[in-house]
């Protein structure tokens, strides 16, 4: 017999319906259990983080700057701002849409959202082995020389890119089994500390808005997507959709842009992109394309900043999406992916990632995750039909 498997989605429902029941009914102690969980946890985050970074963008870096030249670079470029052009109208829609969701009354009723909560039995001193600054530094540094060393056929190169490859493979592990697992306790903590304190369901209201703000939002990018893409492949946009359908269905079942690759390169073969192109770009593409994700986060990370009465200019905004943007190439394909990878830049916007504010983000960015995978891959095929274009018109000759 199969063995049944609730998803991470249900997990993290259940988690957060279970956690306000929780903070509602039972006793100050017995939450206290949860928050102090919650809290260790968030410390053990915060150390990861760093090596994240480390772990993903170093041997992200190596492989984009390798390859297929030209194509490479188009299909880098065109994924690349097809990510900063999602991230940039989320924000339109959300500094325009929201205000109207998020009004006063809404932000003298919820207040400091850490006002009231409870602090944990004990803490455990646990700081990061570097700071999220030098992370990122040391991984674009490694990164670009190991690109060189590899270029120039160096021995060398390929080894020290074979370590930080394997450190890769660690990472992604420890996200699989000791962080993405965890999660559901860590929101069950969070959230029942939330409803203790007051608040929770004007939150939620809140948070039901935006998911739906979101969805419709991902629905017309990938519209307008495939509009320019049958524009510019001469083909019909409606039937391009159609034939996107299964590759979308997929996506929404596994939360993974990687799980569903082989059902995406069938969906490209059916809107008629190459054998060479689709077999190229829809692996690509699943890495550094992720329109979805990116409309879901800065949508979110709006929300939150609008909750709490803080600055939310495009200013502050747009340097966050287009470091979002690089920094998401190196998301795992596993659920909560993009989040992880968005995690070390909230302080851009002036949210502490480990904080009561960041759990919130994960909670809500989560439970739409699925959605924003479903929009990047989708995307991603409207991409292949571009630079099928590209390719058959401008390099092969």
């Amino acid at each position: 017999m199969r063995k049944f498997r609730i998803g991470l989605v249900s997990r993290l429902l259940i988690a957060i319906v279970l956690g306000i029941f929780a903070g509602f009914v039972l006793p100050e102690p017995i939450i206290k259990i949860a928050v102090t969980f919650s809290e260790l946890f968030s410390k053990y985050l915060a150390f990861i983080i760093p090596l994240m970074i480390i772990g993903f963008v170093v041997a992200g870096i190596s492989d984009l700057t390798q390859g297929a030249g030209k194509l490479l670079g188009i299909t880098t470029l065109i994924s690349y701002s097809s990510t900063i052009i999602a991230g940039t109208i989320a924000y339109i829609m959300a500094s325009t849409v929201f205000p109207h969701i998020i009004d006063g009354s809404i932000l003298a009723k919820i207040g400091n959202p850490e006002k009231g909560m409870l602090k944990p039995f004990f803490e455990i001193d646990l700081p990061p082995m570097l700071d999220v600054t030098s992370a990122v530094v040391f991984s674009f540094i490694m990164g670009l020389a190991i690109s060189w060393l590899k270029s120039q056929k160096n021995d060398d190169g390929e080894t020290i890119y074979k370590l930080f490859s394997d450190f890769s493979i660690i990472i992604v592990k420890v996200l699989l089994t000791s962080i993405i697992p965890v999660l559901p306790f860590y929101i069950f903590g969070t959230f029942a500390n939330m409803a203790h304190s007051g608040g929770v369901f004007t939150i939620m209201s809140v948070f039901i808005k935006v998911f739906l703000c979101v969805l419709a939002l991902h629905i017309a990018y990938l519209v307008a997507l495939f509009a320019v893409s049958g524009a510019i492949g001469k083909k019909n946009p409606f039937q391009l959709l159609k034939n996107q359908i299964p590759g979308y269905i997929t996506a929404l079942g596994t939360q993974s842009s990687a799980a569903t690759i082989p059902v995406n390169v069938e969906c490209a073969k059916n809107n008629g992109v190459s054998e060479e192109i689709r077999d190229f770009v829809i692996p690509l593409c699943a890495t550094i394309h992720m329109a979805g994700s990116i409309i879901t986060i800065t949508s979110c990370v709006t929300a939150v900043l609008m909750i709490n009465n803080m600055a939310h200019s495009l200013s502050i905004m747009l340097p966050f999406i287009m470091t979002l943007g690089v920094a998401m190439v190196a998301a795992p394909g596993a659920p909560g992916g993009a989040i992880m990878s968005a995690l070390p830049f909230l302080g851009m916007v002036g949210i502490v990632s480990t904080g009561p504010l960041g759990t919130m983000l994960i909670a809500l960015y989560i439970t739409q995750d699925s959605f924003g995978t479903a929009a990047n891959i989708s995307g991603d095929n409207a991409i292949a039909v571009i630079v099928d274009t590209i390719y058959h018109k401008y390099i092969k000759k």
